[in-house]
């Protein structure tokens, strides 16, 4: 099923939002926007104040956010925090029975399904709804979300959901969101790569930038990398490498999530070879200096690598 945010007039909820950094500050604010009641919490004092500003209802702690809301919505670091957060710092003891937890981070498939568990072992109802689109669709409303959980829940969920985003799809069952989302951006993460190394090839055999996107974005290279987030600056004037290479989705995410997809590789026995070799390099470039550039920015390191073996 599949949500287009704007369409119909969903009920007002109370919405208790963990998490207001360069995500979840701005999809808090679209739910605002849509007429719900937001009461918010982020450890960060800048980013509780900012979304104050946008309408979101400040608390103290996460725990205080929770009382009397519908819903529960978190976009945090990694699972570890999630679950954290869900059990030993209180947040499933503090709701009402039977309230919907939907996590919207990118965390481990294994760590959101004990998520789940954790949720129904205490009387309540879950949902792994991840994103994808960055902070550009955030703002906008424009993400994806990819949920996994029971029918029941995605479809309370969904009107939510296409508040903050254009498109919303059920998965599968408790994990299968994460899934999704893992399998997607490895598919991302290799193709950037790809991208990158065929313009710096461009670059070495006397084409123009200009000239091989003109090509490529009309014939059988044609992909998202390319075409919407070009990693050489020119071609596409909205992509982050005609602004310094500033996020966009940061290198340090990339690298997180295609971590994320090598592990449930190697845990599989999948052969990913190209997703592993993709992992190993955004973690290198993330670790290098890069963490806090676009992902698209690992073309500089190609071009650098390049030069250095030509000489």
């Amino acid at each position: 099923m599949n949500g287009t945010a704007g369409a119909g007039a969903p009920e007002a909820r109370t919405i208790a939002f963990i998490g207001l950094g360069n995500m979840g500050g701005p999809m808090a604010a679209n739910l605002v926007a849509a007429g719900h009641r937001v009461v918010g919490h982020d450890l960060s004092a800048d980013a509780l104040a900012a979304a104050a500003a946008r309408g979101v209802v400040p608390a103290a702690s996460a725990v205080e956010a929770v009382p009397g809301a519908d819903v529960v919505i978190t976009m945090l670091p990694a699972g570890r925090h999630v679950l954290a957060l869900y059990q030993d710092e209180g947040l499933l003891a503090a709701a009402a029975p039977g309230t919907l937890f939907v996590d919207c981070s990118t965390i481990d498939v294994a760590d959101a399904r004990a998520a789940h568990e954790a949720a129904a072992a205490t009387g309540h109802r879950a949902l792994d709804a991840p994103v994808s689109g960055g902070v550009v669709g955030a703002e906008a409303g424009t993400l994806t979300f990819m949920a996994g959980g029971g029918t029941g829940e995605f479809n309370e969920a969904e009107p939510l959901l296409a508040a903050m985003g254009k498109r919303t799809v059920h998965c599968g069952d408790a994990g299968a969101g994460q899934a999704a989302k893992i399998c997607n951006n490895m598919i991302l993460g290799v193709s950037m790569v790809a991208v990158s190394e065929a313009f710096v090839l461009g670059e070495s055999l006397g084409l123009t930038a200009q000239a091989l996107f003109d090509v490529a974005s009309t014939a059988s290279g044609q992909c998202w990398a390319l075409t919407s987030n070009c990693p050489v600056p020119g071609p596409v004037p909205a992509s982050p490498a005609n602004r310094d290479y500033r996020p966009g989705f940061a290198a340090a995410l990339m690298a997180k999530d295609l971590g994320l997809a090598a592990g449930a590789a190697r845990a599989t026995g999948v052969d990913a070879a190209l997703g592993l070799r993709a992992a190993e390099l955004y973690e290198q470039f993330a670790a290098a200096g890069g963490a806090d550039r676009d992902f698209s920015a690992i073309v500089q390191t190609i071009r650098q690598r390049s030069g250095e073996h030509a000489t």
